[in-house]
C-alpha cells in the first residue's frame, strides 16, 4: 500500500511539474496581449522611424558612392600627388570607427552655417548623413579601385594602341566592364550601411530606435519591450535579407569569387 501511495504521489508531483511550463506560457500569453495591442497602436510611428533609417541610408549611400567613385579613380591615377592622398583618404575612412565619425560630425560641426549673412540650419540628421557618408566613401573607393584593377592590363594596352587616351580608355572600355564587378560588393556596402544606420539614434536623430525608446517610455510596460525590438529586428531583416540574396545572385551571374 505504501508503494502504491508513493507511486501516486510521484505521478501527481510529475503532473504538477509538467503543467508549470504550460502555466508559464499561458501567463506570458496573457501579458503579451496588452503588449501586442499597444504595439499595434504605435506601429505607424515605428514604421515612420524605420522610413527615416531607410532615407538616411539611401542619402548616405548616394553621396558616398559619388565621392567614393572619384577617390577610387584617384587611387589608380598615374600622378603621385593625386594617388597618394586618394589612398590615404580611402584607408583612413575605411578603418575609422563609424560611431566616432558620427560623434565627430554631430558634436564638432555647428548647428547652423552662415552664408552671405544668411543662417542655414544644419540639423542632426544632416550631420548623421555626413557621418555615415565618410566611411561609405572609403569603402566604395576601394570597391571602385578593385573593380578597375580586376580587368586585365591588356585592355589598357589595346586601347593605347588604338590611340585612346587614359580617360577615354577608362570611360569607354574599362568602366563599362568594371561596373558589373563592382555591383555585388557595392550592394554589400549598402547592406552594412543600413544595419549601421541605427547608430544615428545615439546622436539625437529621430529614427526607429529613438522612436522605440520613446514608445517604451510612454507605455512604461515591460510586456512591450520584446515586441517592439522584435519588430525592429524583423523590419531590418526584411529589408536587408533580399539585398544579400540579390548580391549572391549577381556574384554567381558575373562569376565573381
Amino acid at each position: 500500500m505504501k508503494a502504491l501511495r508513493h507511486r501516486a504521489a510521484t505521478r501527481a508531483a510529475a503532473g504538477v511539474l509538467s503543467m508549470l511550463p504550460l502555466g508559464a506560457a499561458a501567463a506570458d500569453a496573457v501579458h503579451a496581449e496588452p503588449g501586442i495591442a499597444a504595439l499595434a497602436k504605435w506601429l505607424p510611428l515605428l514604421l515612420q522611424g524605420f522610413a527615416v533609417d531607410v532615407g538616411i541610408s539611401v542619402a548616405s549611400m548616394a553621396a558616398g558612392t559619388v565621392l567614393g567613385a572619384l577617390v577610387g579613380i584617384g587611387q589608380i591615377s598615374l600622378h603621385g600627388w593625386v594617388r597618394a592622398p586618394a589612398r590615404w583618404i580611402t584607408q583612413f575612412f575605411r578603418n575609422a570607427p563609424w560611431l566616432v565619425l558620427l560623434f565627430f560630425c554631430v558634436l564638432l560641426l555647428p548647428n547652423e552655417i552662415r552664408v552671405s549673412g544668411l543662417a542655414l540650419p544644419f540639423p542632426a540628421w544632416m550631420k548623421g548623413i555626413l557621418g555615415l557618408t565618410l566611411p561609405v566613401m572609403g569603402n566604395v573607393s576601394e570597391v571602385v579601385r578593385g573593380g578597375i584593377q580586376s580587368l586585365p592590363s591588356a585592355q589598357w594596352e589595346a586601347a593605347n594602341a588604338l590611340a585612346f587616351d587614359r580617360w577615354q580608355t577608362l570611360r569607354l572600355i574599362i568602366l563599362p566592364q568594371a561596373v558589373k564587378r563592382m555591383v555585388p560588393p557595392w550592394m554589400n556596402v549598402y547592406a552594412v550601411l543600413m544595419m549601421a544606420t541605427p547608430l544615428v539614434s545615439i546622436v539625437g536623430v529621430e529614427d526607429s530606435v529613438t522612436v522605440a525608446r520613446s514608445v517604451l517610455a510612454a507605455e512604461n510596460s515591460p510586456a512591450l519591450l520584446m515586441p517592439v525590438y522584435a519588430l525592429l529586428l524583423l523590419l531590418f531583416f526584411a529589408y536587408c535579407a533580399p539585398i544579400a540574396r540579390w548580391t549572391r545572385s549577381l556574384e554567381r551571374r558575373f562569376a565573381i569569387a
